[in-house]
């Protein structure tokens, strides 16, 4: 994964990209909740996530049809890596304990979380 940072609205078309698969920069305008956003800032915000590495696109004459290329579940796991690694270093249980009691997570919850651990971990 790249180890750039995005922003929130580089995140939030990443996302509809994961979602439509791929799409034309006016799509990923009627798929954003609340006040639409110029065509440009879009298309802006394209090309600085195919610069970041994130995407890229195939060729329609003038147009763009953008994908990712990048997986979310790959993308989450470098987000969650690098919040562990920069804010809890690196340890694994100071960010679950620091996720369950600011949560307010019960006992039971974490068992439960516990016992999907272990079943994942036999498979």
């Amino acid at each position: 994964m790249n180890d750039i940072k995005l922003t929130n609205a580089e995140e939030s078309v990443l996302k509809i990209l994961w979602e439509k698969e791929k799409a034309f920069v006016k799509e990923v305008i009627e798929e954003i909740q609340g006040k639409k956003p110029a065509y440009s800032t879009v298309s802006t915000i394209m090309r600085i996530l195919e610069r970041k590495g994130y995407v890229s696109y195939e060729s329609f004459g003038k147009s763009h049809r953008y994908y990712p290329l990048i997986r979310r579940e790959d993308y989450t796991k470098g987000v969650l890596s690098h919040i562990m690694n920069s804010y809890f270093g690196g340890n694994f249980k100071e960010i679950v304990s620091f996720m369950s009691s600011s949560n307010n997570i019960s006992i039971s919850e974490l068992d439960e979380i516990l016992s999907d651990l272990k079943n994942e971990n036999k498979k």
